[in-house]
């Protein structure tokens, strides 16, 4: 087995990955285009965010966006089309350009400048969908059968659960096609952030002005890397099947248990190889703000990195149908780019015990006398 680094030039490997040129070029497309994320915990950010844009609701508006804590809708998810999966919440088609702005706000406060160039590239996605779509129908020799989905930039729905606060329980979403992000607070001090997903279609645009766009780039890239830095030997252990599954295998399963433990682990690798399997998990963890990321990044080093493991499945050759996840004890990615021709990404991060903020309402809980 290969010996690895000590821990500091294991580090110095680490912040020399972390400023390679495709993470550079990320942050520069992020700088060039102007957004600004605002500073400060994210539980105050998100209250004061979503408290504004409650208050720029009408009433009518109000009650569609808005539900009691404990109601079922909290749990209620997807990342299908929604002429498959029926959706609750107030959709950016039915806001006004200042409540649009606001609900932006929102969506800023819960995601680092990465993660929210790519929610937005992600909706802006439809559009794209649309012409492609439009002009496979136009090409048909024999009229379409089936549901002909409704791609709309502006069809992404919000819902708030509970109500914000700097002091009390509360949650919200933002979710539609490909897009499906959960953050829940308690007591004011501590935010959880799973299940969250972002999916891609098409994963590279081959054709129109856009021509050449990869949203998800960097979960495919990141996780190549890895893979091909492997030798023969580790190979063998990291891919499990020559055969991509056609989806994510957790899909959209309110409640995850951890998956068959397969693959190659942290501890069978090198010290340049744990920093690519590091800069791997930091893409996910990165798409939220710094607390939550550090949070999630804190959870892993806890439970120990030489217990968290990737496996691959499909072909090594871009262009083919793959597959790659990356479990711990406390966490799962899932991955997977096989429809439309290897041309449609699906990626999630899922929590086992914080999806939905169960671990954190549980800590809550016991952590609070029966007197108040």
């Amino acid at each position: 087995m290969p010996v690895r680094p000590d821990h500091a030039e294991e580090e110095v490997v680490m912040k020399r990955m972390l400023t390679s040129r495709w993470m550079a070029a990320a942050i520069l497309t992020a700088t060039t285009l102007g957004v600004t994320v605002p500073t400060g915990p994210s539980p105050a950010r998100m209250a004061a965010a979503a408290t504004e844009f409650l208050k720029s609701l009408t009433p009518e508006q109000r009650q569609v966006a808005t539900f009691a804590f404990g109601d079922s809708e909290r749990t209620h998810w997807h990342f299908v089309p929604t002429e498959i999966f029926a959706r609750n919440g107030l959709t950016l088609k039915q806001m006004n350009p200042s409540q649009q702005r606001l609900a932006h706000e929102l969506l800023k406060a819960g995601l680092s400048q990465r993660g929210y160039l790519t929610a937005t590239q992600i909706m802006e996605l439809e559009a794209v969908l649309a012409v492609i779509e439009a002009a496979q129908r136009a090409a048909a020799t024999q009229p379409p059968t089936g549901t002909q989905f409704l791609r709309d930039p502006e069809r992404y729905f919000f819902s708030i659960f509970g109500t914000p606060s700097t002091r009390n329980t509360w949650g919200w979403r933002v979710e539609g096609h490909h897009m499906s992000l959960h953050f829940t607070v308690a007591n004011g001090t501590l935010v959880a952030g799973a299940p969250t997903f972002f999916g891609s279609n098409p994963a590279e645009v081959r054709e129109g002005p856009k021509k050449g766009t990869r949203v998800l780039a960097l979960v495919e890239d990141a996780a190549r890397s890895l893979l091909e830095s492997l030798d023969s030997s580790q190979r063998t252990m990291a891919i499990i099947n020559t055969t991509a599954p056609n989806d994510i295998v957790t899909v959209a399963n309110v409640k995850i248990d951890p998956l068959s433990p397969v693959g190659i682990s942290a501890a069978a690798l090198t010290g340049n190889q744990r920093a690519l399997l590091k800069q791997l998990i930091d893409v996910y963890a990165g798409y939220m703000a710094d607390d939550i990321a550090a949070d999630r990044l804190a959870r892993i080093e806890k439970a120990g990195w030489d217990n968290v493991a990737f496996a691959w499945a499909g072909p090594r050759e871009r262009g083919q149908k793959h597959y790659y996840r990356v479990q711990g004890p406390t966490f799962l990615i899932e991955y997977d780019n096989t429809q439309n021709d290897a041309n449609h990404i699906h990626s999630v991060w899922r929590d086992f015990n914080g999806d939905f903020g169960a671990d954190l309402l549980r800590e809550h809980v016991n952590g609070t006398p029966h007197d108040e």
